[in-house]
């Protein structure tokens, strides 16, 4: 999958909502863990690793105050995508990606691409709650929304190195006229930036409902950080 695909100023959420429209999303039942999979499950590889790369687009025009998030997120990306190349047909459903794992008894060994998927699903939980947070309080300070974002989503999964490592990025964070300024699109108005921020959370929620339920039925949902 190519990446890095060129943006204009601010067209991140535009392309992630075009993208995300286009993916068919299938309901998938609530996991149980263990062995009890569901064979209709479906995450669609190519439009989650797509908006995975534009929150990491995001992340570079922040700067190097969140290149923690960014080098784990970039590392996990990059693993799924190799296991995607290899077989398009097979592995564009991410699922398939755990089935082969969970076979090979890998899932949870190092760097596994089912770790991966844990990791960059609960990023999206970090993205989608800050987006939320913002959304609900626009007078919500920066500094606020993402530590809140944080300990809903990250923290408590995170050991107390990792803790400690994002806690001193995640204070470096810019103020709210400047993380706005970096998803506005050219001279696009505040009142439609914040319609198209309310129709990406609405996209993700329920992808990221999916794979939460599925992680669950893999029983991959309580792994910490190593």
């Amino acid at each position: 999958m190519k990446r890095r695909r060129e943006m204009e100023k601010g067209s991140e959420i535009r392309s992630a909502i075009e993208e995300l429209s286009m993916a068919m999303v299938v309901k998938v039942k609530p996991g149980i863990g263990g062995d009890h999979h569901d064979d209709d499950a479906h995450i669609p590889t190519k439009p989650v690793l797509f908006v995975c790369d534009l929150v990491l687009q995001v992340l570079d025009k922040i700067g190097p105050t969140m290149a923690v998030l960014r080098q784990d997120m970039d590392q996990n990306i990059q693993r799924l995508e190799k296991v995607h190349e290899s077989d398009p047909s097979i592995y564009s459903n991410l699922v398939e990606i755990l089935k082969k794992e969970e076979g090979e008894g890998n899932a949870r060994k190092g760097n596994s691409c089912s770790k991966a998927f844990l990791w960059l699903t609960r990023s999206l939980d970090f993205a989608v709650a800050l987006l939320q947070l913002l959304l609900k309080d626009s007078g919500k300070s920066m500094d606020e929304a993402v530590e809140e974002a944080y300990n809903i989503t990250l923290r408590p999964w995170h050991r107390w190195i990792a803790s400690a490592a994002y806690r001193v990025a995640l204070k470096l964070v810019p103020d709210n006229k400047t993380f706005i300024d970096i998803l506005k699109a050219k001279d696009e108005d505040l009142d439609v930036l914040k319609e198209e921020m309310k129709a990406l959370v609405s996209l993700l929620v329920p992808l990221l409902e999916q794979s939460h339920s599925v992680l669950i039925s893999y029983g991959l949902d309580r792994l910490k950080s190593t």
